[in-house]
């Protein structure tokens, strides 16, 4: 019954869509929704994906995903601390302001507010000063060599739009807490905000004052969230959307075979891993009173050796997947095969829950998105079948995304699911990110299950001003390796994406899994 009405649901809301839809009208189907339309609230691909259209950074990214000219026609490191921007000139935003550097001064700082989930990017920051109108000096704490791609996703605002609509502080996901900035949108970018509907559909239309080039031609997109996978394959289908993300793994063969579509896929910069609360003194959700079984090292590595990641790799993401030993995937900067995965040894694993004092196991509770990585809920639910063989028993519980996150950021969980790909497509980010100690000023900001080790950080700190390619190469590789030694996390696959797209649609596929507006085009 329920499914019948979301069916339902969906089609009316597809419906008014396709009566908006002129001939050069794309129509996207996600299986998930940007959880806001605030650029700093939130550090999630496909809100940062959905916003990249509307605003933009200084600099940003080529479909090669190499560094491009944005906002900043050019920057300079003028001392080891600073880096001078100079500022793209006749640009205005949406609503006709000029963009000029107090912008870009007012969106540097706004990041470090409370509410803010995008603090990582300028945690490095000492400093954002203006010289001129158009001219930006930023300094940092410490030497940043490869800072430009640290705030590569880091979207300027409006100062005046922001403050006149009472929305200085982001919007703070995990309080619930929401304002204009939630709602409306005012950025410089190729598209604009037409219509925002929170979990039923938005609507873009083409920014025809903007300052550069569009290379596609669609006019409008209409973005409609389709949680249920059937129902979104048959959306693509029948011709009621134009393109879906993702392409459920068991039906990229249909959607190849049929004459009005195809799939477009390739490996993604994604690791999806498991975490687990290792700060408590008791853990969350368990049976285990008065102490936190994720404290010994030990049950670490027997959850780990407990999980079948070939089965997983086989029967659940039928082979569209990547193992990984560490948090860092193929195509990522400082990315190595020389740390290798634990081996798939349940007997392994009673062992050691034995030696740690849990012969029969325990119970705890698993956190997990269903509807953000391809397959998540399934992945969540072998994993759990395969604890249960080595007597953990877990409870499994399952949510959307727009709960889920929030649920993280309060560190509401003991053991979850998340999937990263860094900002900077540099491991310096997911070393900072997620296996630094969270400081509650950006280091280890999604670090929910605080993981913590002193010379994790000191590595990390050294990465991120080293000049040298080949030291800082092996300070990467040491630091991944003492996590992996300390089994900080539980790595599980890289993850390939797969788009279902209409032939009459042409678009780029980037490997940071961003969808751009710009480069689609409606064939006729």
């Amino acid at each position: 019954m329920k499914k019948t009405m979301h069916k339902t649901l969906v089609a009316a809301m597809l419906a008014a869509g396709c009566l908006a839809a002129g001939a050069q009208t794309v129509r996207i189907g996600n299986a998930g929704d940007a959880l806001s339309m605030d650029p700093h609230s939130f550090n999630e691909t496909v809100q940062l994906s959905v916003v990249s259209n509307i605003y933009e950074p200084l600099a940003g990214r080529n479909k090669d995903l190499s560094l491009a000219p944005v906002l900043a026609t050019k920057w300079e490191q003028t001392s080891p601390t600073v880096w001078r921007f100079t500022l793209r000139q006749g640009v205005k935003f949406h609503d006709g302001t000029p963009f000029t550097a107090d912008d870009v001064v007012f969106s540097f700082n706004r990041t470090q507010l409370e509410g803010s989930n995008i603090q990582t990017y300028t945690n490095a920051v000492k400093e954002t000063r203006k010289i001129d109108d158009y001219t930006v000096e930023v300094e940092t704490k410490e030497p940043a060599p490869i800072f430009p791609s640290m705030v590569s996703q880091l979207f300027i605002m409006s100062k005046k739009w922001t403050e006149a609509n009472n929305a200085v502080n982001p919007v703070d996901r995990r309080k619930g807490i929401e304002n204009a900035a939630s709602f409306k949108a005012n950025g410089t970018g190729p598209f604009t905000l037409k219509e925002r509907q929170p979990n039923v559909r938005t609507v873009f239309t083409r920014n025809s004052n903007y300052w550069g080039k569009i290379e596609g031609n669609a006019q409008e997109v209409v973005y409609t969230p389709i949680a249920n996978d059937a129902t979104r394959v048959a959306a693509l289908l029948s011709g009621q959307v134009d393109v879906i993300d993702p392409v459920p793994v068991q039906d990229i063969d249909r959607i190849n075979s049929t004459a009005s579509t195809r799939v477009v896929a390739g490996p993604e910069l994604r690791a999806i891993f498991l975490g687990m609360d290792q700060k408590r003194d008791e853990l969350q959700n368990s049976n285990v009173k008065g102490k936190n079984p994720f404290k010994d090292k030990r049950v670490r590595q027997a959850f780990y050796q407990a999980i079948d990641i070939d089965g997983i790799h086989k029967q659940v993401m039928r082979g569209s997947s990547g193992n990984l030993a560490t948090l860092i995937g193929k195509g990522v900067n400082g990315y190595t095969d020389d740390i290798k995965r634990l081996p798939y040894d349940p007997a392994a694993s009673k062992k050691l829950l034995a030696e740690a004092g849990y012969p029969n196991g325990f119970e705890l509770a698993m956190n997990c998105s269903n509807d953000r990585y391809i397959n998540d809920s399934r992945i969540c639910q072998t994993v759990a079948a395969n604890l249960a063989k080595v007597g953990v028993k877990v409870q499994l519980q399952a949510e959307t995304k727009g709960t889920y996150f929030p649920r993280l950021m309060r560190r509401e969980t003991s053991f979850y699911i998340l999937g990263w790909t860094p900002t900077t497509y540099d491991a310096h980010n997911p070393l900072l990110a997620l296996m630094a100690c969270d400081t509650g000023k950006g280091a280890g900001e999604f670090n929910y299950g605080g993981y913590c080790n002193p010379k994790v950080d000191a590595l990390t700190n050294q990465i991120q001003t080293n000049t040298d390619p080949a030291k800082r190469s092996a300070e990467i590789h040491e630091a991944l390796k003492m996590v992996a030694d300390d089994v900080g996390y539980l790595p599980l696959h890289q993850q390939f994406m797969s788009w279902g797209v209409s032939k009459n649609i042409d678009l780029v596929q980037m490997s940071d899994g961003f969808m751009p507006f710009k480069w689609m085009t409606v064939k006729k």
